[in-house]
Formats: structure tokens, C-alpha cells, sequence
């Protein structure tokens, strides 16, 4: 292998998850990374930047001298040992920076001249995930795409992890996509949550997969946006809608949202912080919906909440959170959910209760998957 190696088949990084070295300073890597990448940079945050003003007021040739002084002595030797260290791991480990420039060209020739030679990503992490982009709008632009809906509680997450071709867009986004769906654990980057979104896409279709279900969402599911070419798609895909009780729903909700969360909340945080903290997102999750709800029926809500968390805590059960649930679905989010589903009217392909949509969709995408 020569010492200045690159990687054209940047596909094949993704599809065959090649360990990856991201040599970016932490602060990019922060930004938005990949799954099997692993961030060990050439220079810290504060020498980038030392290092970016320089190239802007002394040119390029003073910007890599400085760099050169930054890393070297025993910092150079500690970062040369955390890149040995974890190739000796990952023997088919590639490099990357920005540009697949003088950061991974610099790294990729001092390990080369201590007997490890590895290559690195021609275009680096900009060409990757411009082909990650590129993906999610081909497939945007060329695959079928089916949406299913339903009022909230219905259940629909549980639903589509049964469909063979479904894409969970709330698990890549680690948030439940409604104003109670934040989870402990927090959520990706954006930028994070686009790149793993795309790369089950580029592998799926890689495949063969062209038919593909989704849950209906928002644009912004928390905090990650759903690609804008793929959200545009889903507006004007076939919608399938799943109808439930609302004695269900709230049951659904019940379960989800309060006894599972709660669970999460204390495996993530120990017991007694994670009650705390799950009574709090809770109470705020109800909050910001006062204005909608208006303040008398925020009140009335909230009183109910905070009498069904103190029951919960005395003794365990969870039954007087229905009391609440069911008034929200009531008051909020059916009447929205029914003005949204009237938009939808022409789209719909398919209605029933979960088994028959389950049935549905399955069916559905047996030809193109």
C-alpha cells in the first residue's frame, strides 16, 4: 500500500461500516460525525483555531509551520499512540478530515514513517456526507414512500417495527415526535441524525429496497430535522390510517410515556434523580402547551398530573395518569389531529385497525423489497 493511499468507493465505507478516524478538531466532530468513526484529532480545538487565524493573516505556508510547532515533542508522541493504539484494534481503520487535506495527509505520512500505512478518504468527510445527502434525495426522488398516520397514542412506532420495509425516523431522531417526546439519553447532532438516517437508506437500497414506510411527523422531530427533499416526499405520499380507540390511545400513552419513560429515566439516571428528572420533563412537557391549552385548562391538567405522579410515587401505580391523558387527547390532540388528517384526505389509500394496516403495508412492499 503506498503511504498516500486514498479511498475513492466512499460507499463502501458505509455499507461494509469500515472503521473510521476522524482527525477533525472536537468541536467539528460535535457537529456531525459518523456511526463507526471515531474521533482522534490532529489538533485540539484552541490549536485549530490558532492555526485558521494564522493561515488568514500569514497565508498557508505560515498556517502548517504553526501547526507543525503545536504538534510535536511529547504532543505529537501522545497523538501518534492513540492512532497506533487503535489501528492495532481496527487494522482496516481510514483516515479522514475536512477536505481530505493536509490534516489527513500529514497524519497518514507520520504513520507511514512509523510502519503503518493506512489510507485515507479522498474528498474526506465533506465528500461523505455529500454523499450521504445525495442519497436521501435520490432515493427521495426515485423510491416509493408510504405514510402512516393515526391519532396520537395509536401506537404507531409499535406498528411500523413490525413492517418489514418500515424506517423509524423518531429512533434515529432518539425523541417519541410529539411535545412529551424527549428521552433521557438526548439526542443526536442534526447533522448526526441526517448521516445514520441516510446510511440505513444507502444500505437498504443497496439491497434492492425501494418501497419504504414511515411514521407521519413533523418537520423537526425534536431537535433533528427530517431532510428536506425526504419531508417534502412525505407530503405528498399514500397515507395509511390507523384507527384506535381513545380508551386505547390513553392506555398506549399510559405505557409509553409514563410507566416506560419513567423506567428509562431511572436506568439512565439512578433512582431517585431519575424520578426527579421524569416528573420534571414531564410537568415541562405539559407546560408548553399552556398556550394552546389555554391557562384554566393547563391548570386543570396540571393539577391532574402532579395528583397521578405523587400517587405513582406512594405506590407504584400509574392508573390516575389516564385521568389527564384522556382530557389532552380530548381537548388537543384529536382536534388537531382530525384538521391535519382533513389535508390528507386524497392521500389516503388505506384505513383500519392495526392488524389490518399491519397486513397493509406488508403486503405493500413485498414486491419492491
Amino acid at each position: 500500500m503506498a503511504h498516500n493511499e486514498l479511498v475513492t468507493d466512499l460507499a463502501a465505507l458505509f455499507l461494509e461500516d469500515v472503521p473510521l478516524i476522524d482527525l477533525r478538531a472536537p468541536i467539528e466532530f460535535q457537529e456531525g460525525a459518523f456511526p463507526h468513526a471515531v474521533n482522534l484529532p490532529l489538533m485540539t480545538n484552541e490549536e485549530r483555531a490558532q492555526v485558521g487565524t494564522c493561515f488568514k493573516q500569514h497565508g498557508q505556508a505560515a498556517a502548517i509551520a504553526l501547526g507543525h510547532s503545536l504538534v510535536c515533542g511529547e504532543v505529537k508522541a501522545e497523538r501518534m499512540a492513540a492512532w497506533q493504539t487503535h489501528i492495532a484494534a481496527h487494522p482496516n481503520a481510514v483516515l479522514y478530515c475536512f477536505r481530505g487535506g493536509l490534516r489527513s495527509q500529514t497524519v497518514q505520512q507520520w504513520l507511514a514513517e512509523a510502519g503503518l500505512e493506512r489510507p485515507r478518504v479522498a474528498g474526506g468527510y465533506k465528500a461523505l456526507r455529500q454523499l450521504l445527502i445525495q442519497t436521501v434525495e435520490q432515493s427521495a426522488r426515485e423510491d416509493n414512500w408510504t405514510v402512516l398516520t393515526g391519532m396520537t397514542g395509536s401506537g404507531k412506532t409499535h406498528l411500523l417495527n413490525r413492517v418489514s420495509c418500515a424506517i423509524d425516523l423518531e429512533g434515529h431522531a432518539h425523541h417519541r415526535g410529539s411535545s412529551f417526546g424527549r428521552l433521557p439519553e438526548g439526542q443526536p447532532s442534526p447533522i448526526g441524525f441526517e448521516n445514520t438516517l441516510a446510511i440505513e437508506i444507502l444500505k437498504r437500497r443497496q439491497q434492492g429496497e425501494h418501497h419504504f414506510a414511515v411514521e407521519d411527523e413533523s418537520h423537526l422531530i425534536g431537535r433533528c430535522a427530517i431532510p428536506l427533499p425526504l419531508f417534502e416526499r412525505m407530503g405528498m405520499a399514500p397515507v395509511v390510517v390507523v384507527e384506535v380507540s381513545r380508551e386505547e390511545r390513553a392506555e398506549q400513552i399510559r405505557q409509553d410515556y409514563v410507566v416506560d419513560l419513567a423506567e428509562r429515566y431511572r436506568a439512565h439516571h439512578g433512582d431517585e434523580a431519575g424520578w426527579s428528572l421524569f416528573c420534571e420533563a414531564l410537568q415541562d412537557s405539559l407546560a408548553r402547551l399552556k398556550k394552546r391549552l389555554g391557562d384554566m385548562g393547563w391548570r386543570e391538567l396540571d393539577s391532574l398530573m402532579r395528583g397521578a405522579l405523587e400517587e405513582q410515587a406512594r405506590s407504584g401505580r400509574s392508573e390516575a395518569h389516564l385521568a389527564w391523558i384522556g382530557l389532552l387527547l380530548e381537548r388537543y390532540y384529536d382536534p388537531m389531529y382530525l384538521y391535519q388528517l382533513e389535508k390528507k384526505q386524497e392521500r389516503i389509500v388505506f384505513r383500519g385497525e392495526r392488524a389490518a394496516c399491519l397486513a397493509y403495508l406488508n403486503q405493500l412492499a413485498k414486491p419492491a423489497c
